[in-house]
C-alpha cells in the first residue's frame, strides 16, 4: 500500500511531530484540526460553536487539498470538552454537512490542547 501526506496553507501547520492528513488505500485520514487560524497560529473564538466552524473549515481545507469535497466524507469525530455544548456545536456542524451526513461519533474529553473547547477529525473517500 502506497502512503502519501497531505500537506496545505489553508489549514493550520502542524504543531508537532504528524502530518495534517495521510492517504492509505483510498481514505485520507485527517489529524485532529482544534479551531487554530492558518494565517496566525492563533485560537478563533471563545466559545464551542464559534471554534468548531474553524475546525471544520481547517478539516475542508485538507480534504479539498487531497482532492475531495465535504460529500465525500465517511466518518467524522468531535471531541467535546464539555458535551452540555453539543447542540450548539451541531447547528455548526449541519452547515458543513447540509446535503450528505457522515457517519459521526462525538466523546467528550478532559481537555484539548492549547485550551480549545472542542477538536474535530474525519476519514473521507478518495475513490
Amino acid at each position: 500500500m502506497t502512503l502519501h501526506t497531505i500537506q496545505t496553507d489553508a489549514a493550520p501547520a502542524a504543531i508537532g511531530p504528524y502530518s495534517q492528513g495521510v492517504v492509505a488505500g483510498g481514505l485520507l485520514f485527517t489529524s485532529m484540526q482544534i479551531g487554530l487560524d492558518p494565517a496566525t497560529g492563533e485560537m478563533v473564538g471563545t466559545t464551542a460553536p464559534q471554534q468548531v466552524r474553524r475546525c471544520l473549515q481547517n478539516i475542508q481545507a485538507i480534504v479539498e487539498a487531497a482532492g475531495a469535497s465535504s460529500s465525500d466524507t465517511v466518518k467524522v469525530t468531535v471531541y467535546l470538552i464539555d458535551v452540555a455544548q453539543f447542540g450548539a456545536v451541531n447547528e455548526v456542524y449541519a452547515e458543513f454537512f447540509a446535503d450528505w451526513l457522515p457517519a459521526r461519533g462525538v466523546v467528550e474529553v478532559s481537555a484539548l490542547p492549547k485550551g480549545a473547547l472542542v477538536a474535530v477529525e474525519a476519514v473521507v473517500n478518495l475513490t
